[in-house]
């Protein structure tokens, strides 16, 4: 299986953030930039308002499987930045809610690679 690509230093989330794309779901709210790349680049900030490190860490975990899941059906040359809404509580989530929500934002911002009909 293919390991995701992270963001890991401050000055990348920066510039995801300040020049990036604003997309919103129901739970969680993404931002996108191009990178010029030949892969995608995931970045998790999740607040630590949210919760202790544990309900944090479990937040992070659902986001990136859902987004393992996805991956191999978007587009690639992006960074995303995956940030939690503040007011959704780390309890009240789960791996469907998430996965749907992620769909629309890609939706959203039409990053899916289009299915050729035969």
């Amino acid at each position: 299986m293919k390991k995701t690509k992270m963001l890991k230093k401050n000055y990348e989330f920066r510039q995801v953030l300040s020049k990036g794309k604003y997309y919103q779901g129901k739970y969680i709210a993404c931002f996108l930039k191009k990178n010029n790349k030949n892969y995608n680049l995931l970045g998790l900030a999740i607040s630590v308002k949210a919760g202790k490190a544990v309900k944090r860490n479990k937040a992070k975990r659902l986001l990136r499987e859902n987004y393992k899941i996805l991956e191999e059906s978007l587009q690639y040359g992006n960074s995303i930045v995956f940030l939690l809404k503040k007011h959704v509580s780390i309890n009240d989530l789960n791996f469907d809610i998430i996965k749907s929500d992620m769909e629309k934002i890609f939706d959203k911002a039409n990053i899916i690679k289009s299915k050729k009909s035969i």
